[in-house]
């Protein structure tokens, strides 16, 4: 069977979705289903590999899952033409991660920085699920034979492990792979989509740390749902040094504040950082952030106003994961049977 070229991508709903999550995934996502076949999954069962009391439980889950598929709405992705659903509806994400489980080595699992990243000091007191985390990523973008995954800086060694699970697979069932009638290789080798500036979009508070939900100030970060007063407020407010913006970008370098700031009218401008520099470069913080905020509240103060128009119908929004969940289901069970026949696993036609 011939492999369509499709885009996999998945975000967590942890609740407080935030520009950098907007302007590093989700706007991306909306550039994409102009050019792919693409599904978009809320990944509820990689939300529940830390502790109950950081996933919040289930009323917090079900919550964060709604604004999630609202902010994908609101920020422009077409339910009707793309997928979008919850990884829990469909079975195979499961299924297909415990075969994968058996096709992935130990050591690359332990190679992998972000489980000693999240799971810190306390290892041996981390979910079994946390260190298997990178395995239901590979299901996840495998179980649509996805062949593009945008993916940020921190994600790109679990895209790496995901085409290692693949080849694997491909290399020790390559003569079942065949006997089913399958040409070469099933599963694809999922390519990297990297996408523009202001993929990590940094704190207002501290330009060397990541825009972060769990920040203690709020201040540090511009919520997806924040309206447009907040908006300008938080950008007024943004920490920057005293010195005149650059007029080449060299002159960022050694200003993470004001790279950062930069950034970020670059990517909402969808225009590049030179090109803003040229237009500003010189001019002092004060006027810099004072268009910076209106074009902010012009680009992000619509969504807001979206995601609060459509999580206050969650009827709506269990619709389109419901519909979704059945179009994602009927590639999975596709992707399943076959793999079911290559393993030799007896199952219901």
């Amino acid at each position: 069977m011939a492999i369509t070229e499709r885009v996999f991508s998945g975000v967590q709903p942890t609740g407080n979705l935030h520009l950098g999550n907007y302007l590093g995934a989700i706007v991306n996502f909306v550039k994409l289903q102009e050019t792919h076949n693409c599904v978009y999954c809320v990944v509820d069962m990689h939300a529940i590999t830390v502790p109950v009391t950081v996933w919040g439980g289930p009323d917090e889950l079900r919550r964060n899952t709604r604004e999630v598929t609202a902010a994908f709405i609101a920020s422009g992705i077409d339910p009707a033409k793309q997928i979008i659903f919850n990884q829990s509806q469909v079975s195979g994400h499961a299924e297909l991660a415990w075969v994968f489980n058996c096709v992935a080595r130990l050591g690359w699992l332990n190679r992998m920085t972000q489980f000693k990243e999240k799971a810190g000091k306390d290892r041996e007191n981390a979910s079994v699920g946390l260190y298997d985390y990178p395995v239901l990523m590979a299901s996840d973008i495998l179980l649509y034979r996805a062949t593009h995954v945008p993916v940020g800086e921190d994600q790109k060694q679990h895209l790496e492990l995901c085409r290692d699970i693949a080849q694997k697979f491909n290399n020790d069932f390559s003569a079942s792979i065949a006997a089913q009638g399958h040409d070469g290789n099933y599963f694809p080798m999922p390519e990297p989509v990297i996408t523009g500036a202001a993929t990590r979009v940094m704190s207002l508070r501290d330009g060397t740390k990541k825009m972060s939900k769990s920040d203690a100030s709020d201040n540090s970060r511009i919520n997806l749902t924040d309206d447009a007063d907040t908006i300008a407020q938080k950008i007024r407010r943004a920490k920057t040094d005293p010195e005149p913006l650059p007029s080449e970008e060299d002159g960022l370098k050694t200003r993470p504040e004001a790279d950062n700031l930069v950034g970020i009218y670059s990517a909402l401008a969808d225009r590049p950082k030179s090109e803003v520099l040229r237009e500003f470069g010189g001019a002092q913080f004060s006027g810099f952030k004072t268009s910076l905020a209106d074009l902010a509240v012009e680009k992000l103060a619509p969504i807001a106003a979206e995601m609060k128009r459509l999580t206050g119908d969650p009827g709506y929004i269990d619709q389109v994961l419901t519909d979704g969940g059945d179009r994602a289901r009927a590639i999975a069970n596709e992707t399943m049977n076959a793999v079911r026949d290559i393993m030799g696993f007896i199952h219901k036609r």
